[in-house]
């Protein structure tokens, strides 16, 4: 028995696999209709967001570094977007797309030129940012909602049943950017270099590693697929509030990620880990209203998960520690 538990906390997709069928099954026990197709759906509706802004929370904290400010990046990169939608209505559509990634990536890669230039801590500066980049998107949008007709149908309906399984586009989506950051950490040179920078700051120059230009290039990234996320949010919603549009959302990106096993202290992390963190939150999300929770109670259950698999990532390393110290002594 002991041996299972050290194996599901060493590899902990496995543990986070097995976590989201215990849940599943507990909840299917109670209500017999959330093991269904149906529910399926909902699961995975609830998740492209999370997904996509996971991915690149991911990057960051893998380098040593969390980006609070990705909430209020979806959220004016969505009212850029948005506000296109109501005075541009004779513009195509998709340049959207262009427009929100782009106004993502300029905040981004101001988050990491602050933090690089200054040598601020990353949480002082996205705490900060969180709080201008809100408050910009007020100021702009002059407070006021972009409404559901302004928004173009064809992109609404990439939230709809697609004739592939009914799954909506926007599910697709959220899981091809999952693979490509895969193969961008897993198969290029500057992917390695994150996690080298994350696994030690201080020898990553030593190893001819740039820190200037991976931090800035990792916050660019979270920013960028933030902004994506942001048009996507208008795709799922039909429409973009100033006041509430990714409000929290930095929360439930920052759950997701240390769920996958994401270490906090940086140079550790995996995207299926990141994608199973992701789906767990989804069948959460999707239990809440069956089981009649308040869904009021979410930021509670985000924060107490983001404890435990901090205490999950403590007991990890102490448990690697153990075990470098063990082979140590055996062979001296």
């Amino acid at each position: 028995m002991s041996a299972v538990l050290n194996f599901l906390i060493r590899r902990r997709e496995a543990g986070i696999f097995v976590m989201i069928v215990l849940f599943c099954l507990f909840v299917g026990v109670q209500k017999p209709q959330f093991l269904t197709l149906d529910s399926l759906r909902i699961v995975l509706l609830l998740t492209p967001l999370i997904m996509i802004g996971a991915m690149g929370q991911m990057m960051v904290i893998v380098a040593r570094h969390v980006d609070l400010s990705i909430g209020s990046i979806l959220g004016l990169s969505a009212m850029v977007s948005g506000m296109m939608f109501r005075y541009m209505p004779d513009m195509p559509w998709f340049l959207c797309f262009p427009l929100s990634i782009g106004t993502g990536m300029l905040l981004g890669f101001v988050n990491g030129l602050l933090i690089t230039t200054f040598r601020l801590p990353a949480i002082i500066v996205t705490l900060g940012t969180l709080n201008l980049y809100r408050g910009l998107t007020f100021i702009i949008s002059n407070a006021k909602q972009i409404d559901r007709q302004y928004v173009p149908s064809i992109l609404k309906s990439m939230s709809q049943p697609s004739p592939t399984l009914a799954v909506p586009l926007i599910i697709f989506l959220s899981f091809a950017i999952a693979v490509a950051t895969y193969w961008f950490l897993m198969h290029t040179r500057i992917g390695r270099q994150i996690f080298a920078l994350g696994s030690n700051p201080v020898a990553a120059p030593l190893r001819g590693i740039n820190v200037t230009q991976v931090t800035l290039l990792v916050f660019t990234l979270s920013g960028a697929l933030s902004g994506l996320a942001g048009i996507m949010y208008a795709s799922r919603w039909g429409f973009v509030n100033p006041s509430n549009t990714g409000a929290g959302f930095e929360f439930q990106v920052i759950a997701a990620v240390v769920i996958g096993g994401v270490s906090i202290n940086g140079g550790v992390g995996t995207v299926l880990g990141t994608v199973l963190g992701v789906l767990l939150l989804g069948c959460v999300g999707a239990a809440l209203p069956l089981l009649g929770i308040p869904g009021t109670t979410q930021n509670a259950i985000y924060g107490s998960v983001i404890l435990v698999a901090l205490l999950i990532d403590r007991l990890v390393r102490a448990q690697g520690n153990r075990g470098v110290t063990q082979r140590a002594g055996a062979s001296s």
